[in-house]
């Protein structure tokens, strides 16, 4: 007989599903789970707040692919935690908030942290993957769940609550292994009719979302057979290097990109839902002959319908589409005398990325050049980071590139970047901010200085919300609550444990990026636009 309590259970079996690493903040009622931390080797990181260890548990999955763990304890802290949580729902994003809840049978009596039903607040964000457990057994069991459901299919968040009285209760529990489970695979039959609609393409084209991150060499592959251009969504920014002559980019908002889609005569898309985020306004005019891949079977008719719809893991299904077409003894039909394609595109992209994100340009040619391509940047829901860096900082590799799209939090690149080094240590890490999302978590500055991590904090300062004063001044409504003090962010910064530096030039900037990069600690690059 094998006694363990609750808290024993829940940590032996997220060691058995190869969790290394844990952001979250101890108390009252979650403390038989940090008993057993540190005997089992887990690696623990205390954000200050619990926002940010959601926020730290989706960078670490979304740069590193394996799941982000977030604890809390009950009540106020795992509401504190929801946005986040609501964030890695929207984006697809494989994170397991865990949080104690009310003991079992209880009457509410004004307990501390009580909260009426605070598994159905999460079943709100995350439907039925929100779980209150009841017994040592299904403890072990639905973690083995929801760490299959990970990699079976599309990845979304999950909410587990274990009751008080459970964490402290000893019963014999056997751990629960992982569970063997497979992604499913293409029809044979649709990957023959997908080659055979490719190979007539005259103008193919490829839309690729962050359900085809693992799927980043047969997307090359298949658009150099094919000469076919490459578009990505936020999430997919970086599947194709953006310095490749087939890469469009990641802007889909852009008119040049609804036009190149709608002028496609084949368009194959990968992974991706086809969100109105993605689009800003509005979907394009599609292709008279649209192929689809999902893993999804639920988002195959969502926001486009397909001639063609492929239930499958992307990387299968592209993999044996790119097959047939090179086992093919006739080239494509886009092979036959065309010229490079994508050029006019191309080039009326970069005049429409750059005119757009003119504000943000010098600083981020010089973010560039001073940080290696294997760089990882996490980037806030600021105007230097939609306007500016999702469509001008170039992306070499899958999930080189945070952002909250979709949900679209605030608060987010500091947190997700102290997750993202947590994840890559040996990567650069960088956060791109306004002032305004700092403030929401800019106590983290204390957490990766606590940690030791090397992280630039690059802070574009424009006095406050300036997307909604935009906004508001568009709308003929003078700017109310969006004018906001700048705090001396140097001084906050150095308080917290970091640095804090003022760049008065683009010139300036790489060499402070580069001193950043090298000292153990955060820094706060500040940049008034």
């Amino acid at each position: 007989m094998t006694l363990r309590t609750g808290g024993e259970v829940l940590v032996r079996s997220l060691v058995r599903h190869g969790v290394t690493t844990i952001f979250g903040i101890p108390g009252s009622h979650n403390l038989e789970i940090y008993r057993h931390l540190a005997a089992h080797g887990i690696q623990h990181i205390t954000p200050r707040h619990e926002q940010g260890a959601g926020y730290a548990a989706d960078g670490y999955a979304r740069t590193s692919g394996r799941p982000g763990i977030a604890l809390v304890t009950s009540g106020p802290a795992a509401l504190n935690a929801a946005a986040a949580l609501g964030q890695s729902y929207s984006d697809s994003i494989p994170t397991l908030l865990i949080a104690p809840g009310m003991p079992r049978n209880h009457a509410h009596h004004g307990l501390l942290h009580e909260t009426r039903d605070q598994r159905a607040v999460f079943a709100g964000i995350v439907g039925e993957l929100a779980y209150r457990v009841h017994h040592h057994g299904e403890l072990t069991e639905v973690i083995a769940e929801i760490f299959a459901g990970f990699t079976s299919g599309r990845p979304r968040p999950a909410y587990l609550e274990i009751p008080l009285d459970l964490l402290s209760l000893a019963a014999d529990t056997r751990i629960v292994d992982p569970l063997r489970v497979s992604r499913p695979q293409p029809d044979p039959g649709q990957v023959v009719e997908a080659a055979r609609l490719l190979a007539r393409a005259q103008r193919p084209g490829l839309l690729v979302g962050g359900g085809a991150k693992e799927a980043f060499h047969e997307v090359k592959t298949l658009a150099e057979h094919l000469r076919a251009g490459v578009l990505t969504t936020t999430n997919g920014k970086g599947i194709l290097s953006e310095e490749h002559p087939l890469s469009l980019g990641a802007a889909l908002h852009l008119p040049a990109a609804t036009d190149w889609l709608s002028t496609r005569d084949v368009l194959l898309i990968a992974g991706s839902e086809l969100a109105p985020t993605d689009f800003w306004n509005g979907p394009p005019t599609w292709p008279p002959t649209v192929i689809r891949i999902d893993i999804d079977p639920a988002q195959l008719l969502v926001n486009a319908r397909p001639t063609l719809a492929v239930c499958a893991d992307a990387r299968p299904a592209l993999a044996g589409v790119r097959q047939l077409l090179q086992a093919s003894s006739e080239a494509p039909l886009a092979h036959v005398g065309s010229p490079p394609p994508g050029a006019q595109h191309r080039e009326e992209l970069k005049r429409q990325r750059q005119e757009e994100g003119a504000r943000w340009l010098p600083w981020l040619d010089a973010l560039a050049k001073a940080t290696p391509r294997n760089t990882i940047v996490t980037a806030d829901n600021a105007m230097a980071g939609y306007y500016g860096a999702l469509g001008n900082l170039p992306s070499h590799e899958p999930g080189s590139f945070a952002f909250p799209t979709g949900f679209g939090t605030l608060g987010y690149a500091l947190p997700a970047a102290i997750g993202a080094k947590a994840a890559q240590p040996d990567r650069p890490v960088v956060a791109l901010s306004g002032d305004g999302g700092l403030m929401f978590s800019c106590q983290e500055i204390a957490t990766a200085a606590s940690a030791g991590l090397s992280l630039p904090v690059v802070v574009f300062v424009n006095g406050g919300y300036g997307e909604i004063r935009a906004e508001m001044a568009e709308a003929g409504i003078g700017p109310i609550a969006v004018d906001l003090p700048v705090p001396d962010f140097a001084a906050l910064a150095v308080a917290l444990g970091g640095r804090g530096v003022d760049i008065a030039t683009p010139d300036e900037l790489g060499p402070a990026i580069a001193g950043a990069l090298a000292h153990p600690g955060p820094t706060l690059l500040m940049v008034v636009e």
